[in-house]
């Protein structure tokens, strides 16, 4: 009996593999930004330009070490109540980042100490700083991230924790517990996980997880899985599926948040870097940011957060890397506006599936009864890219914001692609693909405004302009912004920061999920596994998209054959 409902199980796992990703809103867009999926880490650092940028929720930190140093009767955070209102005010949603241990709550193993006991236990010190900080915010904020990054090893800079993936766990279910007693309304975020410094440790902590006897009954102690993935966007495509196929080999559901990406470049004029062996420009960070997003909400992402929005003095002590969209001297890389033109376009998404990746980058954004196609070449050569037309013309848009309207021939889109700046190569391809370009279909005259914000730093490159033509591209000027000025900081975050190490591209991740059907995401603790991508973890040929026919033939005939297994398991084998 067993083994023929595992054969049905498997059949409605093939099924759900053969459609498009779909994502249903939970929330209205906020009114700070374009869509409620994109944000911007620390946005209270630059509250105007964050509001510009058009980031619909942030993450702030409450690092334990400096919050309580000297006992659990005092509460000093690095983010003021007052920075706090304005993002809540701005119409942002804030997550919270639980993180560090002061020196007398820290057991011999360098620990908090009492952590193994009870979560209501007042000797339990971490459980005890959870509990205080849920408490002090409740209402304002809701979303709790447990700790950043344990998967980085012992030396690292960014090394953050001392115990094994069980005490983590612990650390995990402790601090959901404690939440939820105080908290009812909480979403606890699982720790982000970094993949490449330890390939292994999710499945590992999802094995001590579900070991746990109480643990189906809580929720599995987290509401969504994070991740934390840099540089490649074939990579975080390819990590977030893994992610979701591990949880789902777990028998569980969450959604994702990539809650940090970025690809930080080494010839910013204001923070040169010499001792950096990654090479990537300010163009290609530029052109980093839509292929994240893409790949990403393509993999099923529910929400997607750059690291950060402005780099601070404490940044440059901390890493060597400019990971702001804004320098320390407020002028906007060019990256800031070609993350700010793509929360415009990929807004309102529905659905998305990775049509092409080998020479072409090609990602479809369903978005009701507009399509919206982001292309761009993945080689250094200039590369040629065909959408079918649905109807006689379309708008291609540059990721800079410039538009123009373009025909169909013989019911085709023809974009021709420039190649990439291919500073870095992994396998064959570049690690960063050229200047992207949306193919805008069907919208009906209701494209978004040109983005409010100035032109780039840095102008894409001349040789980059689209040979596709049949109308000019006209773009008016806008002028720039008067930023908001950012509230007074408080105490400034020392070089303990949930350090981000140097964000090496590291070995090439290759795919080894199998087909274990991955959960596209609702915005609520409870997930009902919808379908999965389309797309598989590896590169597909030109015509790789799979028609909406085939799916629902493919559908269909796998519905009836699980019908018959059982019918016939109702005749025989029970």
């Amino acid at each position: 009996m067993r083994r023929y409902i595992l054969l049905i199980f498997v059949l409605l796992t093939a099924v759900s593999s053969a459609t498009a990703v779909t994502a249903s809103e939970p929330q209205s867009p906020s009114a700070a930004g374009t869509d409620w999926r994109f944000g911007v880490i620390e946005s209270y650092e630059s509250p105007g330009d964050a509001g510009t940028l058009g980031a619909s929720w942030t993450r702030v930190q409450f690092h334990w070490a400096k919050t309580q140093p000297n006992g659990s009767g005092e509460w000093l955070p690095q983010v003021s109540d007052a920075q706090i209102n304005g993002e809540i005010s701005a119409g942002r949603l804030v997550t919270g980042l639980l993180i560090g241990i002061p020196g007398w709550a820290q057991d011999e193993n360098g620990l908090p100490r009492g952590l193994w006991l009870p979560y209501d236990d007042p000797n339990n010190t971490w459980a005890v700083f959870v509990r205080d900080a849920v408490s002090r915010y409740q209402g304002r904020i809701d979303h709790w991230v447990i700790w950043n990054e344990p998967d980085i090893s012992a030396g690292a800079v960014a090394h953050t924790w001392n115990g094994s993936v069980r005490d983590f766990f612990q650390l995990q279910r402790t601090a959901y517990l404690a939440a939820k007693a105080v908290n009812p309304n909480a979403v606890i975020h699982l720790s982000a996980f970094t993949y490449f410094w330890d390939p292994g440790y999710f499945n590992r902590f999802l094995d001590e997880v579900v070991a746990d006897p109480g643990a189906a009954e809580h929720n599995y102690y987290f509401d969504v899985a994070t991740a934390h993935l840099y540089f490649q966007p074939n990579s975080i495509y390819d990590i977030i599926q893994s992610f979701y196929g591990a949880m789902g080999g777990h028998g569980m559901w969450k959604p994702i948040w990539l809650m940090e990406s970025n690809a930080p470049p080494i010839n910013d004029p204001e923070w040169p870097v010499s001792n950096w062996t990654l090479s990537v420009t300010l163009d290609e960070q530029a052109a980093f940011m839509p292929q994240m997003m893409a790949s990403a909400l393509a993999a099923g992402a529910q929400r997607i957060a750059v690291f950060k929005l402005k780099d601070t003095a404490d940044d440059r002590a901390a890493n060597p890397e400019p990971f702001g969209l804004i320098s320390m001297n407020g002028r906007r890389r060019p990256a800031f506006t070609t993350y700010q033109v793509g929360m415009r376009y990929l807004a309102g998404m529905t659905g998305a599936s990775r049509e092409r990746w080998n020479e072409v980058g090609q990602v479809r954004i369903e978005q009701g009864e507009q399509t919206t196609t982001v292309l761009f070449s993945r080689l250094p050569a200039p590369q040629q890219a065909q959408v079918v037309a649905a109807s006689s013309t379309a708008v291609l848009v540059d990721m800079w914001g410039a538009r123009r309207t373009i025909t169909a021939v013989d019911g085709v889109f023809t974009v021709d692609l420039p190649g990439a700046i291919c500073s870095q190569s992994i396998g064959d391809y570049c690690m960063i693909g050229g200047s992207v370009y949306y193919l805008v279909q069907g919208a009906g005259g209701s494209l978004p405004d040109a983005p409010p914000g100035p032109a780039p730093a840095v102008p894409p490159p001349a040789q980059e302009a689209t040979t596709e033509t049949t109308a000019a591209a006209t773009t008016a000027p806008t002028p720039s912004p008067t930023n908001t000025p950012t509230p007074t900081s408080s105490p400034t975050v020392t070089a303990t920061k949930t350090a981000m190490p140097t964000r090496t591209p590291s070995p090439t991740y290759t795919a080894t999920a199998t087909a274990t059907a991955t959960a596209v995401p609702t915005d609520t603790p409870t997930v009902t596994p919808p379908p999965t991508p389309t797309s598989t973890a590896v590169s597909q040929p030109a015509a790789s998209r799979q028609s909406k026919t085939t799916s629902y033939w493919f559908f269909g005939g796998a519905i009836l054959v699980a019908l018959g297994l059982g019918g016939w398991w109702w005749r025989n084998g029970r």
